[in-house]
């Protein structure tokens, strides 16, 4: 057994000034408001927190990439390096997220993930794919490769929901192209997430799409459609229709220069706080201290920059992806969204826990559920990270 003690403990509720956890078999099986702590013996290991917060490991549902490498070099070394990389930063599981690609690349990466799942010790856990695409409206294509852009066919997609269901967790695609609602409607019969992305729908296209079973705004306002005029009438957007809608939960890129100090206070203020998932979205720069970089796979990816702490485009001209880590989505929430630690912690681990259908298995520091820990500093600055009741790191 080990015990956390003299932690400040982040639970679902609020934030316990002392206390301490204690695990065994991978597993939290007591979790109590005391100084009374236990005490070491041959059979009891006790690590003391010495005030740290004691928080749940963060949970990445949109994650490309970090310390050089990339999912999409389709390399079972670039997995477990983005593993371990991330869980330096405090992510204990993580969704590995595709970039619209040719459909060799694509079924390749089904066969490396796989092999993956059983060589990851060191790093944060996978918890299934996300398909981020190739079902998007190319005008919102973004840093995607127009090249591979498509609607979404049955020939093309019953056969990877036939072979790989089992290792999909999440699929990203625009609401309103041809074929999209019943592909969507396909896609949740599998039991795996379905997300509106990269969309120029408006709102009776994102209605639709809800009735379709899209429920999860990926990255909201990168990749969306705003309030658009058609013969001098005003059509709201999907990004109007994901903040109107409640039956939408949002994620955000809040590294605070996706979105800045007042976007992330207006998603805060209309979205319940149990409807917003903080998501790094990073690329292969993300944990390094490159200059350039490559968005997407060394051998066909596009070249970037990486200045401002974000990757850009060679021309500045656009955002190309992010570099963020998870402890800096926190940070962005509490100092310049101005969140209480608690609601933005929860953002990062209860909420995403519960919309993959996992929150009785991590998510959160409760009796039972997995001990997967992480150890702060009043800046966020990642201590100590335990995944399965197993420190994988220590600063």
């Amino acid at each position: 057994m080990i015990s956390i003690i003299n932690a400040k403990i982040i639970t679902p509720f609020r934030v316990i000034e002392k206390g301490y956890v204690s695990i065994e078999n991978g597993r939290i099986v007591a979790v109590e408001e005391s100084t009374d702590w236990p005490k070491a013996s041959s059979h009891h290991e006790i690590v003391d927190a010495q005030g740290l917060y004691l928080s749940p490991g963060f949970i990445d549902i949109h994650i490309h990439g970090g310390g050089g490498s990339d999912f999409m070099d389709n390399d079972i070394d670039a997995y477990l390096n983005i593993a371990e990389t991330h869980a330096r930063f405090g992510t204990t599981a993580m969704l590995p997220t595709t970039l619209t690609s040719e459909q060799d690349l694509l079924l390749e990466t089904f066969e490396v993930y796989a092999k993956s799942l059983e060589k990851n010790e060191k790093g944060a856990r996978f918890y299934g794919l996300h398909l981020e695409g190739p079902y998007f409206a190319m005008e919102q294509r973004g840093a995607q490769d127009p090249r591979y852009i498509r609607n979404p066919k049955p020939e093309e997609y019953e056969p990877i929901l036939s072979k790989y269901k089992h290792l999909i967790a999440r699929w990203s695609a625009a609401p309103e192209l041809p074929g999209a609602l019943t592909f969507g409607q396909r896609v949740c019969e599998e039991g795996i997430l379905l997300a509106l992305a990269h969309t120029d729908a408006v709102y009776d296209e994102v209605v639709k799409g809800v009735e379709a079973g899209y429920k999860l705004a990926t990255h909201l306002y990168s990749g969306m459609s705003g309030m658009t005029r058609r013969n001098a009438y005003r059509y709201a957007g999907a990004i109007e229709s994901c903040l109107l809608i409640d039956d939408i939960d949002v994620e955000i890129i809040a590294d605070g220069t996706h979105l800045p100090e007042p976007f992330l206070k207006l998603i805060t203020k209309v979205k319940a706080k149990n409807q917003i998932v903080l998501i790094t979205d990073a690329m292969r720069a993300a944990g390094t201290d490159v200059t350039e970089s490559i968005l997407g796979s060394k051998e066909n990816g596009l070249a970037v920059v990486v200045e401002d702490g974000v990757a850009k485009l060679p021309d500045r001209k656009s955002f190309a992806g992010s570099v963020a880590t998870a402890d800096r989505l926190i940070r962005t929430m509490t100092k310049i969204a101005g969140l209480e630690l608690k609601d933005a912690v929860h953002m990062l681990t209860v909420n995403p826990a519960r919309i993959l259908g996992l929150q009785h298995q991590i998510g959160a520091i409760s009796k039972g559920l997995q001990a997967d820990l992480i150890l702060f500093d009043e800046n966020i600055q990642v201590q100590k990270t335990m995944i399965e009741g197993r420190f994988v790191y220590e600063k």
